[in-house]
């Protein structure tokens, strides 16, 4: 099979790499006329809003995958390393990113990987995880401008749903794996009164919020009455929960854990922020380099899909995207994280097209569809569209200077009476937001519909039934298989599965679909020409009946075909 092109050239052989550094400066250049506009756009109150919202977003899974990585690591990893880390991430990223709509923070899967190298380490020697870890992130900050500096971020063009569907579907199903271990967790440690009502805690939590958000998205009352509700969903819930954990009497004596902490902006263990990495033998720090590069695989695909579904195409964006000096800036928070002994932040998945979300401005239509019942039985349905999205990097600096504010004392205090209930709850509204958005859910709710139920303007009717079963199998088994990797001590190389499914979509998949059942099934996570030119431009693939290698940006559905159901992908919240 030929390879494949875009721009009327062979893939390979505009290869890049013999032009160093020019990603980098184009995406500069590019982004650089902007910065002032950048500010002066901020000022609304959709980015006040959107900032108190993405404070909880990103803080909250923060702390519970911290209070995982706290158990599991010996107690190297506290709240203050998570807070400083997420700090770090957003002053830098809001500053000097050139996609600053893409939240950068602490993931559940940094997590997993800290600790499964922990579980590693123990079984040579415990001491040197730290120093290790330093080593770690050393070797993957290189490997990071490597990348950026040989322009291989242009490969990220070639993601398409199949992939970020996929790794969609893996991140929620770890996630709510993690919110049944942390309340497991109080059953084993506190007992079974502590367990249940933990359990009750969570669960309440995560439909508190969940319901919120609903009403957030629906079309209850006026349309600023729906922002509130989906801008402060978080904050209520917490509030609220939070709250009711201490109310005096038989549910305050309970004993469920809470956040445990440390002195403020001090690292949890009795050590300094600056880790001691040249004490490190040398034949521990070459044995941290095959870690590195997988971290920087994994920072490769996840944080720039973070990028990808932060600029989306159903958000009318204007201006211009920066992967490869973004992804140049990763290897220097990466580098810091390493030597400063916190957890490594990278993209978030789940809140960066949230962020973009709660920045678009939204108007809803009414649809009036005529029937023989004249005027008075005419069917009127609600049409929601985004009209513009407030691109600006103010809302992430704020979100930043409140983590730092929280690493004080009086908010360390503060999140000391927040039970660690609440953050299992976090984790199942993390992750089944990324479960019930998915393509591969609304696909296989598709399949299990009453055929009278389904519109006749549906795209994936399409498609014989056969091949929508085909194409969500091989989702599935690429989730499958990272899910099952991902419970053994082998997890840390689930981003090379993860990595694969690239290239099993771009060669294989057309080999058992038609193009015209890729085209219902399947399309790029972005495609807006100003997000695109930064990783080169639109791709092509090549397909069994695609001789002349028509290009798969201009073989899209219309928006009219796609209809509810490209919107239900990402799950956005329209107000």
């Amino acid at each position: 099979m030929s390879s494949y092109t875009y721009d009327e050239r062979l893939g390979w052989r505009r290869f890049r790499a013999l032009n160093p550094f020019r990603g980098m400066y184009h995406d500069v250049r590019r982004r650089l006329p902007y910065y002032w506009s950048d500010i002066r756009d901020a000022l609304t109150y959709r980015t006040f809003a959107s900032a108190i919202r993405m404070y909880f977003v990103n803080i909250l899974p923060a702390i519970a995958y911290t209070l995982d990585m706290y158990r599991r690591t010996g107690e190297f990893y506290g709240i203050n390393e998570a807070l400083f880390s997420s700090a770090l991430a957003a002053m830098i990223f809001s500053i000097l990113g050139a996609q600053p709509l893409t939240i950068v923070g602490i993931t559940g899967l940094i997590s997993l990987f800290n600790y499964t190298i922990y579980d590693i380490i123990v079984i040579y020697e415990p001491a040197i995880y730290a120093n290790f870890m330093c080593w770690t992130a050393i070797w993957a900050a290189i490997f990071h401008w490597l990348v950026a500096a040989c322009n291989f971020c242009d490969y990220m063009r070639y993601v398409t749903e199949f992939s970020s569907e996929s790794f969609g579907a893996y991140v929620g199903i770890i996630y709510c794996i993690k919110g049944v271990e942390e309340l497991a967790n109080e059953f084993n440690v506190y007992g079974p009164t502590a367990g249940f009502m933990s359990c009750m805690i969570a669960i309440l939590y995560f439909l508190s919020v969940y319901g919120l958000e609903c009403l957030g998205s629906s079309t209850v009352g006026l349309p600023w009455f729906r922002g509130l509700l989906a801008d402060y969903a978080y904050v209520v819930g917490t509030l609220f929960w939070v709250g009711f954990a201490h109310i005096p009497g038989t549910l305050k004596e309970t004993g469920i854990s809470f956040v445990p902490i440390s002195r403020a902006f001090y690292p949890t263990q009795p050590r300094g922020w600056l880790i001691h990495f040249w004490e490190l033998e040398v034949k521990w720090v070459f044995a941290a380099l095959p870690f590195g590069f997988l971290v920087m695989l994994l920072f490769y695909y996840d944080h720039n899909v973070s990028s990808l579904t932060a600029q989306a195409r159903q958000f009318p964006l204007r201006k211009p995207a920066g992967f490869h000096w973004d992804f140049f800036l990763l290897g220097c928070t990466t580098f810091l994280a390493g030597i400063t002994g916190i957890p490594l932040p990278n993209g978030l998945v789940p809140q960066a097209p949230v962020h973009t979300d709660s920045l678009t401005i939204y108007h809803t239509d009414t649809l009036i569809i005529p029937t023989t019942g004249g005027e008075s039985a005419e069917l009127r349905r609600p049409i929601v569209k985004a009209t513009a999205v407030i691109e600006q990097r103010v809302s992430h600096f704020l979100m930043g200077l409140a983590i730092i504010g929280t690493m004080t004392g009086p908010l360390l205090i503060v999140l000391h009476t927040m039970p660690s209930a609440i953050f299992a709850g976090v984790f199942f509204i993390v992750g089944w937001g990324s479960i019930e958005s998915n393509g591969i859910f609304q696909k296989t709710i598709f399949l299990l519909r009453e055929e009278r139920f389904i519109q006749r303007d549906e795209p994936l009717l399409r498609v014989r039934r056969p091949k929508i079963i085909l194409y969500i199998s091989c989702q599935a088994f690429g989730v499958a298989a990272c899910v099952a990797i991902s419970q053994t001590i082998a997890a840390i190389g689930f981003p090379i599965l993860i990595i694969a499914l690239i290239p099993f979509r771009v060669w294989v998949m057309p080999k058992w679909f038609s193009k015209d059942d890729l085209d219902v099934l399947d399309d790029l996570t972005a495609d807006n020409s100003t997000v695109l030119a930064s990783l080169g431009g639109t791709p092509r693939f090549p397909g069994p009946q695609d001789k002349e290698r028509e290009d798969y940006g201009l073989a899209r559905r219309s928006s009219e075909q796609k209809g509810e159901f490209s919107r239900q992908r990402l799950g956005s919240i329209h107000r």
